[in-house]
């Protein structure tokens, strides 16, 4: 060793920060572990004063340690950051922030006002999260800006929660199912177990949906998605049931507060940093069971609201570059219709929004995402739609995030409507198919068309952009609107416990109650409503492109009517169990069509169907004449290859009708497949076990029904051509 030379082990010691709070990193974003401590990474471009402050218990009104970021050392650029030695896990945090409160000029800084870490990957639990008066939504803007300069709501306020573990993940790997084998089934964490008819030791719960795996997978699903799971305030719906004199909630959950943080109070083990853990125990059960995670994500606005509303996190850390404001910066641009909406393409906020979708993908294993009025994420800061969006851009092509599924909600509160036009790479909900199937069922004039393209993966909108069936997510429900019990037993929506005298909610349901609004015991009303709810599901399994259920759907739950039931977390959105044993011809029908799309992979291509592989027919097996409004009647037949077909059949007319069958060919037989008028078990036969059905000529279809014939045998290429031509 020459005499210039020191131990490493010493040069170190000497040269290092010895001190248990130092000057920190300003990456990665966020509260991260580093060394024998943590680092804290903050962005705020205006904010002149940051302090982090530590909590010992979440309802805590004073911190147990403030620290004060200097300006001159603790700040790079626009982030401000320290390092502190011996933070553990399930340590509190939140931060304060002083800047100009200048409305006109979109700054909203208060320091009274405790935050939330934008990157905070859990949130504690308080179960009465309440802001007092500092609330709003019921004050003036003057009175509201006097009430928020000088109340401190920190022992009202939540706390970010520091988390650090190494969950052993057991070499789960993506399940990336393709487009073409994909069935969603979407749900509520909560809804789904809550109802004590669930018959789970942990009701609401991510532990809960774990115990309803074997349901899922004997029901056939391959993909769950998940209604927002992002941290959110139950009790920010400030409205009382008028019918219970209770108070509503925010059951959906579609006011997100943290875009990293699971829901706490949807862990059954605790809310210090168990429920990220748990959540991982879900995904991981789920992906061990084949069947993938979707989120449904709300990266458009935020629980702050409009001018009146609280001070959580953005409004609070920098209004003016994380919400898109009106020319009078008091006010926010509202393209989401919830008060305000975020900022998406400015540079900040898509590296929050793609660090977030990436921490989902990397580190809790998701397989893909819903995002909610996508179109909102292609509004630049004046409002209007871009041609390229760079945030839609770099998402699509992401080197994380390319391989997930991608679903657009295709429009948004401002009247964008994108369907058939989003971003390439992407899949949409197919708006229009919910409503053409639902409209040609009900028995709409002129809907034979467009009923037909919606089955075929609708060509007519995906196919001028470039776009295969798979790009379509079709559905006739989902969370918002009816179920489909209730689409067949309401001609109008019965919001009234809502709290808006039934003005919320959509007015176009496209839905019929067939004599009587609600539950009846007609019998003959009754076997109507149970074939419609057989077409239903019958039509989006056999439609290409990707079909989602609405969860419980498969068991008539109903919802009383009530379109819009955002705010009702009681037995209204619960999934009652009861009900499946009530139900079990619905249950098995479902179950029955999802193996029926599987056993004829025809029905779920990636292409749009050819002139050789379809032929449409009317009733009497002639050409269709598709002009006719009055026409509610047709049949189209599905080559398989050499050794099957289907024959489709469908009447949604309210008579009877004979369908002429195509001359059979020899050595084939017609048998039967599904029949939506019959009784279980005669409505539908399970692969390999269908009956031949001996009329060679004509098949006589009831009112408002849907047949599937298979032909079996061998069928040439000469055959072929003789069974698609019509008389």
């Amino acid at each position: 060793m020459t005499a210039t030379e020191r131990p490493l082990h010493d040069y170190v010691s000497e040269v290092s920060e010895r001190t248990d709070i130092r000057v920190g990193m300003p990456l990665p974003m966020g509260a991260y572990a580093h060394g024998e401590g943590v680092n804290f990474a903050f962005f705020s471009r205006h904010a002149s004063r940051v302090r982090l402050e530590l909590f010992d218990h979440p309802e805590d009104a004073m911190a147990a340690r403030a620290i004060d970021l200097d300006p001159a050392h603790n700040r790079t650029g626009d982030v401000w950051h320290v390092w502190i030695e011996g933070i553990r896990s399930g340590q509190l945090y939140a931060y304060r922030v002083d800047g100009p409160y200048q409305p006109k000029d979109g700054h909203r800084f208060n320091f009274n006002k405790l935050l939330l870490d934008p990157f905070a990957t859990a949130i504690s639990i308080l179960p009465d999260w309440d802001f007092g008066p500092a609330r709003g939504y019921e004050t003036s803007e003057q009175e509201q800006n006097l009430i928020c300069s000088k109340v401190d709501d920190a022992g009202a306020m939540p706390k970010c929660v520091f988390t650090h573990e190494h969950f052993h993940w057991q070499d789960d790997r993506p399940l990336r199912h393709p487009w073409p084998k994909t069935i969603i089934y979407e749900t509520h964490v909560r809804g789904f177990t809550i109802h004590p008819s669930s018959n789970v030791g942990h009701p609401g719960t991510y532990r809960g949906l774990i115990e309803k795996i074997p349901y899922l997978k004997d029901l056939g699903v391959t993909t769950i998605e998940l209604m927002p799971v992002h941290e959110f305030n139950e009790q920010n719906v400030l409205g009382i049931n008028p019918q219970t004199g209770q108070p509503l909630r925010n059951y959906w959950g579609y006011d997100p507060v943290s875009f990293f943080a699971p829901k706490a109070s949807y862990s059954s083990a605790g809310g210090l940093g168990q429920q990220k853990l748990e959540f991982k125990e879900m995904v991981l059960a789920l992906h061990r069971a084949g069947i993938e995670v979707i989120l449904d994500v709300v990266f458009n606005h935020t629980a702050e609201g409009n001018e009146l509303g609280p001070t959580l996190c953005f409004r609070g850390i920098d209004n003016a570059i994380f919400y898109t404001l009106a020319s009078d910066k008091r006010y926010y641009k509202n393209y989401a219709g919830t008060g305000n909406t975020i900022n998406a393409n400015h540079p900040v906020v898509r590296d929050l929004i793609l660090s977030a979708l990436r921490y989902w993908v990397l580190e809790m294993h998701i397989d893909g995402f819903r995002f909610d009025l996508a179109s909102i994420l292609g509004r630049d800061s004046t409002g209007n739609l871009l041609s390229n969006p760079p945030l839609i851009e770099q998402i699509t092509e992401d080197p994380i995030l390319r391989g997930t599924k991608l679903i657009a909600e295709a429009w948004d509160a401002a009247g964008a409507y994108e369907v058939g036009s989003f971003s390439k790479g992407w899949a949409e909900w197919n708006g229009r198919y919910r409503d053409d199937v639902r409209r040609y069922w009900r028995g709409d004039e002129g809907m034979l068309g467009v009923f037909a393209s919606r089955i075929c993966g609708s060509a007519d909108i995906y196919a001028k952009t470039g776009k295969c069936p798979e790009c379509s997510i079709n559905f006739v429900t989902c969370h918002d609107g009816f179920t489909l019990h209730d689409l067949v037993s309401y001609r109008n929506k019965h919001n009234e416990a809502n709290g808006e005298s039934n003005r919320d909610g959509t007015n176009e349901n496209f839905s019929d109650n067939y004599g009587v609004e609600g539950e009846t015991s007609d019998g003959e009303i009754e076997s109507i409503r149970i074939r419609q709810i057989k077409n239903f599901l019958l039509s989006l399994l056999i439609s290409r492109g990707v079909p989602m259920l609405s969860g419980g759907d498969e068991f008539c739950r109903t919802q009383h009517g009530n379109n819009n039931a955002y705010c009702q977390d009681n037995e209204t959105s619960w999934y009652d169990w009861s009900q499946l044993e009530q139900h079990q011809e619905m249950y098995r029908f479902t179950r029955g069509m999802i193996a029926f799309r599987r056993a004829h992979p025809i029905l779920s291509q990636e292409h749009f169907y050819v002139e050789a592989e379809i032929s449409w027919f009317s009733p009497q097996g002639d050409l269709l004449n598709w002009t006719d409004p009055k026409e509610k009647q047709f049949a189209c037949l599905i080559l398989e290859g050499e050794h099957n077909a289907l024959y489709l059949m469908f009447n949604a007319g309210a008579d009877a009708i004979d369908f002429s069958l195509p001359p059979l060919l020899p050595d084939t037989r017609w048998h039967l497949a599904v029949d939506t008028s019959h009784e279980a078990p005669q409505d539908l036969f399970v692969a390999g076990e269908e009956p031949l059905w001996e009329n060679t000529h004509a098949y006589r279809l009831a009112p408002q029904s849907s047949v599937i014939l298979l032909v079996r045998g061998t069928i040439s290429q000469d055959s072929q051509v003789a069974l698609r031509d019509p008389k």
